[in-house]
């Protein structure tokens, strides 16, 4: 199995009203996509981190094997979510992914 871990920080210029709607829209774009995507066995948003975090969002996946990672990353649901309801808003993205 393989774990896809990316942390967002949101753009400066969105309002606070903004990022919480930016949010809301990640967590469910992407959380949308379980049972849509061949080898992706979990998918998890979290969008509520205390003050003491840097980051504003953490999507949180499991995948069978790192072909299902690679087939994800260019999915034509998985990439409408990410250029649609992500990449406009974010500044900077953090990811790690390992084998478990």
């Amino acid at each position: 199995m393989v774990k896809h871990i990316i942390l967002w920080q949101l753009k400066d210029e969105l309002s606070a009203e903004e990022k919480s709607t930016v949010k809301l829209g990640i967590k469910e774009g992407l959380e949308n996509l379980a049972g849509k995507i061949p080898g992706l066995l979990d998918i998890h948003v979290q969008i509520e981190g205390l003050a003491s975090s840097n980051a504003d969002v953490m999507l949180d996946s499991s995948f069978e094997n790192e072909e299902a990672l690679k087939g994800y990353a260019v999915h034509p649901e998985h990439v409408a979510v990410a250029d649609g309801k992500v990449r406009p808003y974010t500044k900077t993205r953090a990811c790690l992914d390992y084998e478990v």
